[in-house]
């Protein structure tokens, strides 16, 4: 399962750590979870420091993440809006949107923008814990 933003620093990989620690607090074991971005500005770079502060207020870790380029399709393959799900589809990579929204961009707002990204992410993540436990 490969999450996909921009450029891999706010809306992925917070969907990844907190996707992550859903199944794994489900007990739901064999699901690898990944993260990406349309465009490699980023790569190697850590999550934007909002991104990871706002994740921390919540208990969860994403001090290890580093952003990557997305290359290749997952099985599943989840875009943050419909400006990546538009992009995915282009390049042939089959995709679904995460939320049952877009997932707005937090990069150029204020840093409360953040925390609401991740209570939307939060409510996504519990939707995938639960299709992926039946």
């Amino acid at each position: 399962m490969e999450i996909v933003c921009t450029g891999n620093i706010c809306r992925s990989p917070m969907g990844e750590v907190v996707l992550r620690a859903k199944l794994a607090e489900a007990g739901i074991d064999g699901v690898e979870v990944t993260s990406s971005g349309t465009g490699g500005w980023h790569v190697g770079d850590p999550m934007d420091p909002r991104a990871a502060a706002a994740l921390r207020r919540r208990g969860y870790d994403g001090s290890a993440h580093r952003a990557r380029e997305f290359e290749s399709a997952a099985d599943l393959v989840l875009a943050m809006d419909s400006g990546h799900l538009t992009e995915l589809r282009r390049r042939g990579t089959v995709a679904q949107l995460f939320a049952a929204d877009d997932v707005p961009d937090p990069y150029y707002g204020e840093d409360d923008g953040f925390d609401e990204v991740l209570a939307q992410i939060e409510k996504a993540a519990d939707h995938w814990v639960g299709r992926l436990s039946h």
